[in-house]
């Protein structure tokens, strides 16, 4: 680990950079370090680069006009324009994907605006969104608005009302899971458990050509989805191996006793002994995105199942050759070459659509950080940097965030983009930026924090809980619960805080396991 630390600061460190005349990515100029490899458009320290791609983008999602019918123009429409409004509703994982990159950038930030954003989008498509009591399919949310305007979401893109997507359902449920244990609220816990019900109840065991839940479905009459029904072309929607959220669901669910958790513990089991019996043997991946109609392998659903992996290694014989079998299956299945002359492995969004996206690239990138914070692995850790380098490229200096191909999305632009830098910090806090202090990660839901010059106060839903901070200086006293905790030594107590030196501040580990309300005293 040591090493991969003074790699970081001696990567982090070139003061001289080239500069190409004409070459760009997206909207910046490329520049390169002296080796010739790319670093960011906005500053040569990548965390400081980071950190501000991070903030303009949450500005301009913040800041987004109003649209015909009084909602932001994100809660409408997948694709940003900026002189008139895109006629196609939202991206099937839109909402999920912000709330999960708002509640990280809420505990980087303490910024109260980005948690009232959060329960704003949860409040609403909560009350505009779930299929009746009557449905086969009853109490999960449809992932569009077929009526771009109505603001109530009611169907799918591409097989019209009355469809829905499950692995969606899953991912809006552990995100609610999660609203709850921030908030106190029993409603988000509610619909999370009715979302879990629903899907536990049409669990079967899955083949090679069916996933445990299908792709799509419709709620009403249970039938999974067809395009072009009886012809020679007939294209079912059985299969996805998008089942990552709907797992975490599960056993959000079954760790916190609410619901029915026998029968969410054997729906969590039967996902999991498939995504080992199928995807994870035969790398078909399969579908993500709202706006497809045919079968394609995603990079999205691979490499969301490898960082679960990486993060749950005890539930799998080899966590760590599984997670680099698939993180190796992206670069040999959906590489792109393009850039390999600055050092940075792209990566495509899926097999029907071969083109480099930021989100996906990005992705990529703080996954290949994590498996070189469980590894040590140094060719992995330069990957993942130089692949958050080049998706900083798809920022403007107003914080747009486009698609390589000039569409600025709302998933991959805003809601599935931000939480990558944040996630590629909490690997390697090393990245985060020196002159800030921040909370990059901690194994609890944090409720509520505030950052000031003489202090950090936050709370933890559980007491039992990790946390990790970049600060600019080391703290004089920590307290828990207002019981001072100590520094740690080689015993390790059962609550204590240990500080890292680096060239500038240092990294804070915190345990606690009988304290929930820490304070950070400088």
């Amino acid at each position: 680990m040591r090493k991969i630390v003074l790699f970081i600061l001696f990567f982090c460190s070139y003061l001289a950079y080239a500069q190409t005349d004409t070459e760009k990515i997206s909207y910046h100029v490329i520049k390169t370090d002296s080796q010739g490899d790319l670093i960011p458009w906005y500053n040569d320290d990548p965390g400081i680069s980071y950190d501000h791609i991070v903030n303009m983008v949450w500005k301009f999602w913040d800041t987004m006009r109003t649209d015909l019918n009084g909602l932001p123009y994100y809660m409408n429409h997948q694709v940003w324009k900026r002189d008139h409004n895109d006629f196609r509703g939202i991206g099937g994982d839109q909402f999920s994907m912000a709330i999960s990159s708002w509640r990280m950038l809420y505990d980087y930030s303490g910024d109260e605006k980005v948690l009232d954003n959060i329960q704003f989008i949860a409040d609403y498509y909560i009350s505009h969104s779930f299929s009746g009591g009557d449905c086969k399919w009853k109490n999960i949310p449809y992932p569009y608005n077929t009526l771009i305007y109505s603001g109530n979401y009611d169907g799918d893109m591409i097989l019209g009302k009355g469809y829905t997507q499950p692995d969606k359902a899953g991912s809006f449920g552990s995100e609610l899971v999660n609203i709850y244990k921030q908030t106190g609220k029993e409603i988000y816990l509610e619909a999370a458990v009715n979302i879990a019900n629903s899907l536990s109840e049409h669990m079967v065991a899955g083949d090679g050509g069916h996933s445990p839940l299908p792709f799509r479905v419709n709620a009403s009459t249970g039938k999974i989805g067809v395009l072009n029904e009886g012809t020679a072309s007939e294209i079912t929607y059985a299969y996805t191996t998008n089942w990552t959220g709907t797992m975490s669901l599960f056993q959000r669910l079954i760790a916190l006793g609410k619901g029915n958790t026998a029968n969410f513990h054997k729906s969590f089991e039967i996902l999991l002994s498939w995504m080992k019996q199928y995807p994870l043997k035969t790398n078909k991946w399969g579908p993500f995105f709202e706006d497809v109609g045919v079968y394609s392998d995603t990079q999205i659903n691979a490499v969301t199942f490898a960082r679960y992996i990486l993060e749950n290694p005890d539930q799998f014989n080899d966590g760590i050759g599984s997670a680099r079998h698939i993180l190796d299956w992206v670069y040999h299945e959906l590489g792109n070459p393009k850039w390999e002359k600055y050092g940075v492995s792209v990566v495509n969004e899926q097999t029907s659509y071969r083109v480099p996206g930021n989100s996906h690239t990005s992705r990529q990138g703080a996954t290949e950080l994590l498996y070189a914070a469980k590894t040590g692995d140094l060719k992995a850790m330069e990957r993942g940097i130089l692949q958050l380098n080049w998706a900083t490229y798809m920022v403007n200096d107003d914080g747009e965030s486009t698609y390589p191909n000039g569409e600025t999305w709302m998933t991959d632009g805003y809601g599935d983009y931000v939480r990558h830098y944040l996630r590629g910090m909490a690997a390697f806090p090393e990245i985060a930026p020196a002159n800030q202090n921040h909370l990059i990660s901690s194994s609890s839901v944090i409720k509520r924090i505030t950052y000031n010059e003489v202090n950090i106060l936050y709370e933890t839903f559980d007491q039992n809980s990790v946390e990790l901070l970049r600060l600019k200086v080391k703290p004089k006293e920590i307290r828990g619960d207002e019981v001072k905790l100590p520094e740690s030594d080689i015993s390790k107590q059962e609550e204590d805080w240990e500080w890292k030196p680096l060239k500038i501040g240092g990294i804070l580990k915190i345990r606690h396991q009988k304290s929930n309300k820490i304070a950070i005293q400088f």
